[in-house]
């Protein structure tokens, strides 16, 4: 059975720093683009980052790039969202999603695997 299992959410203030990990399990994702979403309440879920499993190649949404950053632990079958000068709008669900094809992460329609999501909240 494959599991995507998040971890690392919570309540943290302004301008400080979070880092969410993803557990995989039940297959072998070494083909695969791994990432992150979020949806924050009332809104539309959105695209954060991706890494390919097998490489070093990442993708970062605008809203976050230069402060969160994605990794991947290979052997630990674990991908990692550090995120650094946290604001109140970063405030959401974050999804751990996994597809065949990294185009899948530009609207995360058909995605092949979800995680059930960690909730991260910034105050002011």
């Amino acid at each position: 059975q494959v599991q995507l299992v998040e971890s690392g959410g919570g309540l943290v203030q302004a301008g400080g720093s979070l880092r969410l990990s993803c557990a995989a399990s039940g297959r072998t994702f070494s083909s695969y683009y791994m990432g992150w979403f979020r949806q924050a309440p009332g809104k539309e879920r959105e695209f954060v980052a991706r890494i390919r499993w097998s490489g070093s190649s990442t993708y970062y949404a605008d809203s976050v790039k230069g402060r969160f950053t994605i990794s991947r632990d290979n052997g630990k079958n674990t991908v990692y969202l550090q995120m650094n000068s946290l604001k109140p709008e970063d405030t959401a669900v974050y999804y751990c999603a996994a597809d065949r094809l990294g185009g899948s992460f530009q609207t995360g329609n058909g995605m092949d695997y979800w995680g059930k999501g960690t909730l991260v909240t910034v105050s002011s």
